[in-house]
């Protein structure tokens, strides 16, 4: 009998869900050509269903990455008018794709007394908000919607792999591993949660501050993150990202971005420690930004970054995320409460963290 292809209306809905591929004896990559197209295309989608968006109404989010670039490819198939806030640290080759693909950029040149950059993103985005008659901000941090996405991936790691017994991915905005696991464990409570961080990101009780590492981590707490899916948090430094990108792809063929680089480095050691257990690794987005950085050795040496991989690096376990030092560390979350978990950094109340985030 003849299998009939699936049908795609748009090269974003061709290309949202991730290729499942083997990279070791029990270990699986979802690997995503862009991760950021599934949430965008359904937040969007979405808010269509609800009556939230007109032929009029103008698309504004705060992004300085890849969500950015999935909102205007989208709007570009739309022809609908989209607005982003962004920050100095995008970089260039985006930056040219965003604005090809007829997005507005703004570019906020000072960070924030508190909260960075991301910050000041937010208070611009009200700003513009403000002047338009009509406006939908897709709010990747806060929207639920974000997280719901993920329920395809779940299923479709479901339908071609069975029980999953551990998920390691990158936390940023907090939707893919949360919207992904807890879809797995409405069929296997038990699958293992092992979120992915870097140093001076305040999502797992650090302090906030300078992160050479991109893409993963945050200087504010998104609303969509749910600390009690988590049952371990390991930080890494970008060197040790950017060296096992460089493997993933010599190794494997695997063309992937750091952050996909960093939650490998600690998947293939997961697996390795559990040899009859079925783990997933989820890898957000192609090497193609990074060609001129990661992928360049001219620009590593400048830059002080020495790749050499160990595979037998082990990470330093520690007692509280207090003790994390600048190297790959681990640390026992537990499914805890942010506020259930000792050494952390106090975070403001719920009301104050609302009012920023939606300000």
């Amino acid at each position: 009998m003849p299998v009939t292809p699936p049908t795609y209306h748009s090269i974003t809905e061709a290309q949202m869900m991730p290729r499942l591929v083997r990279i070791g004896p029990n270990l699986y990559g979802a690997v995503f050509t862009l991760m950021k197209l599934l949430p965008a295309h359904f937040i969007l989608q979405r808010a269509r269903e609800r009556g939230e968006l007109h032929h009029n109404t103008v698309v504004v989010e705060t992004t300085s990455g890849t969500f950015g670039l999935a909102l205007a490819m989208q709007s570009a198939l739309t022809e609908r008018e989209l607005i982003l806030v962004s920050d100095p640290a995008i970089d260039a080759n985006l930056y040219r794709r965003l604005s090809d693909l007829g997005a507005r950029v703004e570019i906020c040149q000072e960070p924030a007394a508190v909260g960075g950059y991301q910050e000041a993103r937010l208070q611009r985005l009200a700003e513009i908000r403000a002047g338009l008659p009509s406006t939908f901000c897709p709010e990747q941090y806060t929207n639920p919607d974000n997280p719901r996405s993920y329920e395809r991936v779940s299923e479709q790691l479901i339908r071609t792999l069975g029980a999953v017994d551990c998920v390691v991915g990158p936390v940023g905005s907090g939707g893919s591993m949360c919207g992904t696991v807890r879809g797995l464990r409405e069929h296997t409570p038990e699958t293992l949660a092992i979120g992915v961080d870097t140093h001076s990101s305040v999502l797992f009780g650090q302090g906030d501050g300078p992160r050479a590492l991109r893409g993963l981590g945050n200087s504010l707490w998104p609303a969509n993150l749910d600390h009690s899916v988590f049952d371990e948090v390991h930080w890494c430094a970008a060197e040790e990202a950017y060296a096992h990108t460089r493997s993933l792809h010599a190794q494997h063929a695997l063309f992937q971005g750091p952050t996909s680089g960093a939650s490998y480095l600690v998947a293939q050691w997961w697996a390795k420690r559990h040899p009859d257990q079925l783990c997933v690794v989820m890898m957000p987005d192609e090497g193609y930004r990074y060609q001129a950085t990661v992928y360049d050795d001219a620009w590593l040496a400048d830059n002080g970054y020495v790749l050499a991989p160990r595979p037998d690096a082990e990470p330093a376990t520690v007692a509280s995320p207090e003790e994390a030092g600048d190297r790959w560390t681990r640390f026992a979350w537990n499914r805890r409460a942010y506020d259930d978990v000792p050494g952390v950094i106090p975070r403001p109340s719920p009301r104050a963290r609302a009012e920023r985030v939606l300000s």
